[in-house]
């Protein structure tokens, strides 16, 4: 298993972050300089979009460019949500992803969300930790908090357990905390007798 630097959440100072190496593989962003950059261009994309008719159609590179967008910024609050968690819900001095990983889930969660009339601004984004049949809550993302949530998505993490205790056994501080690259996303229309959606991803 490989954990990238960028996501150690302790007392380290970061390489890079995670969200530089998204960008990095996306062509068309290459000539991007700097995440100012990057989020300048975002804006610029989301106000055209906004702005635009409802009879128009938007170019491939605008749609493109705001599914990176979205993908930056949803990646971006999961990657808050867990280094918030690392100090309250786990009590653990540093936390390991596998390299990539909130990209991966960012990416996961706005595909789950394309059949949804708001998009992944109607989605509300539970993450949850699971060892031994044991489920440890860790934060809740909230994309839009301007509307209400008309589905939800759980995204069930796994720790690479390597002596690790039970869940019902509070963490230390100064212990290290890694996690696996398997994940579930469990998706649950809201206001719906609709079965839940689980997808495994590895």
């Amino acid at each position: 298993m490989v954990y990238t630097q960028a996501l150690v959440f302790g007392n380290g100072m970061s390489v890079r972050s995670e969200l530089e190496n998204l960008a990095e593989d996306l062509s068309f962003v290459q000539h991007f300089r700097s995440d100012r950059d990057k989020l300048k261009h975002c804006g610029r994309l989301m106000k055209a979009h906004s702005s635009s008719s409802l009879g128009s159609e938007c170019s491939l590179e605008e749609e493109e460019g705001e599914d990176v967008c979205l993908q930056f910024d949803l990646a971006k609050r999961i990657e808050k949500c867990l280094y918030e968690a690392k100090g309250a819900s786990l009590s653990c001095q540093e936390l390991r992803l596998p390299r990539r990983m909130t990209a991966r889930v960012a990416g996961d969660i706005l595909r789950s969300s394309t059949d949804e009339p708001c998009g992944i601004r109607g989605a509300l984004i539970h993450m949850f930790l699971e060892s031994k049949g044991t489920l440890l809550k860790l934060g809740t993302v909230i994309p839009d908090q301007s509307l209400t949530p008309t589905f939800e998505v759980s995204v069930v993490l796994q720790p690479d357990l390597g002596g690790w205790p039970p869940l019902k056994i509070l963490f230390g501080s100064g212990k290290v905390l890694s996690l696996r690259r398997e994940y579930r996303l469990i998706k649950r229309k809201l206001y719906s007798s609709a079965t839940p959606t689980v997808l495994e991803f590895y």
